[in-house]
């Protein structure tokens, strides 16, 4: 199973469901995504060998964008997913026996939208994701001149 959440609206974009997953999936994946969603300035992932793959980092690279890994030992750093994956697998996966790979896909998908549309996210202000999300036009994914912006270039404490 490969998914893909946005850090930023916590909206889970995707989720392939296969036997086995292969480098050419999760590039089939990310150019899909890349496609309807824009090109993100980063895609962080942990080091499995479908992302590590030469392949995978020369497409990302390719459309402009950064490949980020999680340092081995330090799950917080990919904490979005790992709840993520927490909360499919309490909900649903738990739950249910699958005797196909098209019921676990219709299954899955169906707990994917209402995630992202029904269920409420307390790092949202109780709101779902997929409302507040708005799909970054492609064109507008790689500026053309510098932006300049008043928000702090480094973190700071609040």
């Amino acid at each position: 199973m490969l998914n893909v959440i946005d850090e930023f609206t916590r909206e889970c974009l995707c989720i392939r469901i296969d036997r086995k997953l292969k480098s050419a999936d999760v590039i089939d994946v990310l150019s899909d995504l890349f496609i309807l969603r824009g090109v993100p300035g980063h895609v962080r992932s942990n080091n499995g060998f479908e992302f590590i793959a030469k392949a995978v980092s020369e497409g990302i690279t390719a459309v402009r964008a950064m490949t980020e890994f999680i340092k081995l030992g330090s799950p917080w750093e990919n904490g979005y997913c790992k709840s993520f994956n927490s909360k499919l697998r309490d909900e649903l996966l738990n739950g249910e026996i699958f005797y196909s790979l098209v019921e676990a896909r219709i299954a899955i998908e169906s707990w994917r939208q209402h995630f992202n549309t029904k269920r409420s996210h307390s790092s949202l202000g109780s709101r779902p994701p997929a409302p507040t999300a708005v799909p970054w036009p492609a064109a507008l994914s790689q500026p053309t001149s510098p932006v300049t912006s008043n928000v702090a270039d480094k973190p700071t404490m609040h």
